[in-house]
């Protein structure tokens, strides 16, 4: 509690200087000004005595989590408590970490009397994905007389998480995201016939002989073919690499991000589309280790755990150990799943130590290798015309990364994995065609 002089407070004391400024030449009216000054003190200090608990701010109670998105307003609700129901009037502001900003920086509460509590909703906007908890109410009330002002900071007891923000992503994908039953369901062809064993019935010119069920063949004496159904639900796994290279910046829509920002957000977009489809997900960070790794599930509250799980995620300065990393996927996914990994491979000695233990990973699961592609990445000949002769040895470093890239998915193609370069604005909607291409096809 900090109490500050009032403009009141500081009138008093200049009329008190003035009269001892005239009483200056006047010996015979020292008295007088001494007289005042010490009434002024005396009634000051009285002041402040009667008033420290009256002028002492409410409590002020907020929820124990608040939650934003990314680059979009958000509110904060404020609740002040007022027991004894006497008319106040306070000054207050919200000290929040400096990744946010609030539209106003203080405001005035008013509470008649008779109110036991009021509400105040602060609305600020969030720069930065994570977990904050440095919050203060910082609160200015007035003494009985006016000669005061006393204020109190006190920090708050609360959590401020800050998730991806995933409301561009969602425009490119809104017709994925209508909630609107099976009315006006576009039907899809389903290619191949399926793994999920359905029945029995008797042979028909045209079936293969690999659906004959040979054993009911043998025990009913006559041909027996063996009839399956289209795979309903599928297991999908976003395995997602917040190593050193996940800090390579990244500029979307004008602000400049890490990469591992956009991993995230075009995972969360996936997961949400696995969601709508009635699949089960789960999701995956490493580094040099596993560090999250949340069991396939399904339905809003499994997706909320997996928002929760990676919101306060950052890259870390490791580097990737994938025999760690395979081993950890071999031993806690038994059965066969369909594998996003959202990486950068384009340090060789990492590209080569991922492919030598793909190989491994491929032999049990689907596995789909995507990476941002880097500015200038691309052919040589692509684009517009050369301006300019130094534009050529970018021209020619890009196409050199280029074909690096071109070459580690020929390599990772015989071994059934399938890596692309993706773009980095429409990176979540390709996320989403591959796996709407992979569930239309049964390739799981």
């Amino acid at each position: 509690m900090i109490p500050v002089p009032a403009t009141r407070l500081l009138w008093a004391v200049a009329g008190v200087a003035v009269l001892a400024a005239i009483a200056g030449p006047l010996p015979e009216l020292t008295p007088l000004w001494v007289l005042a000054l010490l009434g002024v003190a005396l009634f000051a200090l009285t002041d402040l005595g009667l008033s420290v608990k009256r002028a002492l701010p409410p409590e002020v109670s907020v929820p124990a989590v608040s939650r934003f998105a990314k680059d979009r307003a958000g509110v904060i609700s404020l609740v002040f408590q007022n027991p004894t129901g006497e008319a106040r009037r306070l000054r207050f502001a919200l000290g929040l970490p400096a990744i946010f900003s609030s539209e106003r920086e203080e405001t005035w509460i008013d509470l008649p009397a008779g109110v036991k509590h009021a509400r105040v909703d602060w609305v600020c906007t969030p720069k930065r994905r994570g977990r904050f908890t440095e919050v203060l109410a910082c609160a200015e009330s007035g003494s009985r007389f006016g000669f005061w002002r006393i204020r109190v900071r006190k920090a708050l007891s609360c959590e401020l998480r800050v998730y991806p923000n995933l409301f561009t992503e969602r425009k490119q994908l809104a017709a994925l995201f209508l909630s609107r039953g099976a009315l006006g369901s576009k039907l899809q062809r389903t290619v191949g016939r399926g793994r999920d064993f359905e029945k029995l019935r008797d042979y028909l010119p045209g079936d293969g002989f690999d659906e004959i069920h040979w054993k009911a063949t043998a025990k009913r004496g006559r041909p027996i073919t063996k009839i399956f159904q289209a795979e309903r639900t599928q297991e999908i796994y976003v395995v997602i690499d917040a190593s050193r290279l996940s800090a390579r910046p990244v500029t979307h829509e004008g602000v400049t991000q890490t990469a591992l920002e956009r991993y995230l957000t075009a995972a969360l977009v996936l997961l949400l589309a696995a969601e709508r489809q009635g699949d089960r997900f789960g999701l995956i960070v490493y580094d040099d280790r596993v560090r999250v790794s949340v069991r396939a599930g399904s339905g809003d509250g499994h997706y909320a755990a997996c928002r929760e799980a990676i919101h306060a995620m950052q890259p870390s300065e490791a580097t990737p150990d994938m025999a760690e990393i395979v081993r950890h996927l071999r031993s806690q996914l038994r059965r066969r799943v369909l594998m996003f990994f959202l990486t950068d491979l384009s340090d060789p000695v990492l590209a080569e130590d991922f492919a030598k233990h793909a190989e491994l990973l491929a032999r049990q699961h689907l596995v789909m290798v995507n990476q941002l592609r880097a500015p200038g990445v691309a052919p040589v000949f692509s684009g517009g015309e050369i301006a300019e002769t130094g534009e050529i040895p970018t021209k020619l470093a890009g196409h050199a990364r280029w074909a690096e890239a071109q070459v580690l998915a020929k390599k990772l193609k015989p071994l059934g994995v399938t890596a692309t370069l993706l773009e980095d604005e429409t990176m979540a909607a390709n996320l989403v065609t591959q796996y709407l291409r992979v569930k239309q096809r049964q390739s799981l």
